[in-house]
């Protein structure tokens, strides 16, 4: 398939940036000063076609597990939306998923469920809903406010004490020797969740804060044994929060740099503009914070369009046109 050209005249949240299709259907997003163009609904397919041959996968992240039966580009969907559910629909396209260990880091300080019942719950999903790519580990995110406890953005984190040995009046840990228990239990983690089911696509992943940090833990996979550079996907943990930073970049350069096939969780579009030419997927959800912030699109009449695939897909189109089309990557390096 030909590269996409990609024509960037549009500014607004959900713009449209390619030339007109041969059914004449494009949209005007109504937000184009000077006439900026658009991508027709009836190019999505191709646009997902086009970045799967590329090699680079971009998931869209999204809490409507429905989706997995009609859609046309690859998903992204944490375990906290499925492991209640009794059914499940059969995946069109490929998906991940998503362990969900923020949230349980967030809330608990640990992990709740065991390998064996994350094992059990993957290989449900897997024969149940079919085309799953990969899924992530049990991991443990480093990010300060994780591992301390406090409060952030409205939210509460428990702290992850309890977890790292420590005793209501044990004193507080240096932070780099915290991190590296993290690191730890991500590691161990993954070498037991492939001990106990080497048929399931569990991934590695890489955890850290530092580039230090982050070359320490891929020295721990190396000393159990684990060839990252042989590994179809390796996650790049706990950088949404300061992804579009340099330090993030020299960290996405320095692994890909040896050979390591990337993938950005939670991805927002300042990081694919930063190091985009670095990984071969990412994921993201910034399309619902951006649905809840606007009007619904024209004719739709909910409040807004933060629960919906027409926004969700056109905000994922634009995305691979803007950062993972050859020209744009080569305009971001």
């Amino acid at each position: 398939m030909t590269a996409l050209a990609v024509d960037d005249g549009c500014t607004c949240a959900i713009g449209y940036l390619c030339g007109h299709c041969a059914c004449d259907t494009c949209e005007d997003c109504g937000g184009c000063a000077g006439g900026g163009r658009c991508v027709c609904p009836c190019r999505r397919a191709e646009l997902a076609e086009w970045s799967a041959d590329q090699g680079t996968r971009f998931y869209l992240g999204t809490h409507m597990p429905n989706w997995l039966a009609t859609s046309d580009i690859p998903l992204f969907i944490s375990r906290n939306r499925l492991k209640d559910r009794k059914t499940f629909p059969r995946a069109r396209s490929a998906w991940a998923l998503d362990s969900g260990g923020f949230t349980e880091l967030q809330r608990f300080g640990r992990w709740t469920l065991t390998p064996e019942g994350y094992v059990a719950e993957v290989r449900r999903y897997a024969e149940a809903i079919g085309r799953l790519e990969w899924a992530a580990p049990q991991d443990w995110m480093c990010e300060e406010v994780v591992i301390r406890g406090g409060s952030l953005n409205g939210m509460t984190f428990h702290g992850t004490r309890e977890a790292r040995g420590l005793g209501p009046l044990d004193p507080e840990q240096d932070l780099t020797a915290a991190v590296r228990l993290h690191q730890r239990y991500t590691v161990d983690n993954y070498l037991e969740l492939k001990r106990l089911a080497p048929d399931l696509p569990f991934i590695p992943v890489l955890q850290g804060q530092s580039l230090a940090d982050y070359v320490h833990c891929a020295q721990l996979y190396v000393d159990a044994g684990i060839d990252l550079a042989a590994q179809p996907v390796v996650g790049l943990g706990s950088v949404c929060r300061r992804q579009a930073t340099e330090e993030i970049r020299q960290i996405v350069q320095h692994f890909a740099g040896l050979g390591l096939r990337l993938h950005g969780f939670g991805v927002k579009t300042q990081g694919l503009g930063a190091y985009a030419d670095g990984l071969v997927s990412a994921d993201s959800m910034a399309w619902s914070m951006d649905a809840r912030r606007s009007d619904p699109l024209p004719g739709h009449t909910h409040k807004n369009c933060a629960n919906c695939p027409d926004w969700a897909y056109r905000w994922h189109q634009r995305i691979v046109a803007q950062h993972l089309a050859p020209a744009a990557i080569g305009e971001a390096a």
